[in-house]
């Protein structure tokens, strides 16, 4: 076993431990303290808690506990699309809304509620018009001739989906109602974990779950993309295949993740930095890393979110309020990337 092996997987046992403290601490702060002898015996006595302790059952499993997971999958799916975009684009700038699709997602979910509709439409809304902003992207970024695409074109054609969808969410809101719809519009796009039930989870997290695992897949993969396409080609790599791969995994772990929380920044562009500062510019050490540290980074988070005041404060409002200064703190400290 090589030194770098090594010391990734005493990184990744340290996060796996640090994950589950983090969720089982976050479990118990809130605006509504509940002792840590309690919360446990809630959490491992399910049947017994709900006649023996209704109201501190109700908190666990019917409040806190479904906005930890929708926390640690929203964390963990934007970290790793974030990391798997930045490798596949070699740009270290590379967001998760790099092919327009937060931008899309967003779109889906403001129409839907311009129409008044329930979360659940909302969700579904988010998630379809994500996934076309995809297609729509691909379409836009093939070229004429052969109907092949290439990077810089795809990347293009994003930046051009995102501003239409921007466009269309900005419409969609002059045209709101000011006094009910546009408030409610306006709090979703800054992100909440506030709406988290497990109906909205049971649809968002299979979808997060298998982009994650398609993009653990080809974590491997990714590395040799940073060759020419010839290359790669000449080691035994489908560069066409893993690049849809990367880019269809990587839209439905976003589009779920904005479907159930809004847009949520910094994320997708700050972990997979703070990733390879740790382990290296190895994908196969980032993508796995990029997913303990954007669970435990978001976990902590939504707790600030919903625990700092009385009033709940919008997640994106703390990313960005943590991320800007971290990200030029570990800028600074390291120079950007490990050697």
């Amino acid at each position: 076993m090589t030194k770098e092996h090594r010391k990734f997987y005493i990184g990744i046992s340290v996060l796996a431990v640090l994950f589950f403290v983090t969720a089982l601490l976050c479990l118990n702060i809130g605006r509504y303290h509940v002792p840590l002898n309690k919360m446990l015996s809630v959490l491992f006595n399910y049947a017994d808690s709900m006649s023996a302790e209704p109201k501190l059952h109700s908190i666990v499993f019917k409040i806190r506990l479904p906005r930890i997971l929708l926390a640690a999958f929203a964390g963990a799916g934007l970290a790793v699309a974030g990391a798997a975009f930045q490798a596949l684009f070699s740009n270290p700038l590379a967001t998760p809304d790099t092919l327009g699709v937060a931008s899309g997602a967003s779109f889906g979910a403001v129409a839907a509620l311009l129409f008044s509709l329930n979360a659940l439409f909302v969700q579904l809304f988010a998630l379809a018009a994500g996934i076309a902003a995809l297609f729509l992207t691909v379409l836009i970024g093939k070229n004429k001739k052969g109907g092949k695409s290439n990077i810089i074109m795809i990347i293009l054609a994003g930046m051009a989906v995102s501003s239409l969808s921007q466009a269309l969410v900005s419409l969609a809101k002059y045209l709101a109602d000011a006094e009910e719809v546009l408030p409610a519009i306006t709090f979703w796009l800054m992100g909440s974990m506030a709406s988290a039930k497990y109906s909205h989870l049971i649809i968002g997290l299979p979808f997060i779950t298998i982009g994650m695992l398609l993009l653990w897949s080809v974590r491997w993969r990714l590395n040799i993309l940073t060759f020419s396409e010839d290359e790669a080609r000449s080691l035994g790599v489908n560069v066409k295949a893993v690049r849809l791969i990367t880019m269809f995994s990587a839209t439905l772990i976003t589009a779920s993740t904005v479907s159930m929380c809004g847009q949520v920044g910094w994320v997708g562009l700050l972990v997979p930095h703070i990733a390879r500062m740790i382990f290296g510019n190895n994908s196969s050490f980032v993508i796995p890393a990029s997913v303990g540290l954007g669970a435990v980074l978001m976990i902590i988070i939504d707790t600030a979110a919903r625990s700092l005041i009385n009033s709940e404060i919008p997640v994106s409002i703390l990313t960005a309020a943590l991320g800007a200064p971290l990200f030029i703190f570990l800028l600074k400290k390291t120079g950007g990337i490990q050697s």
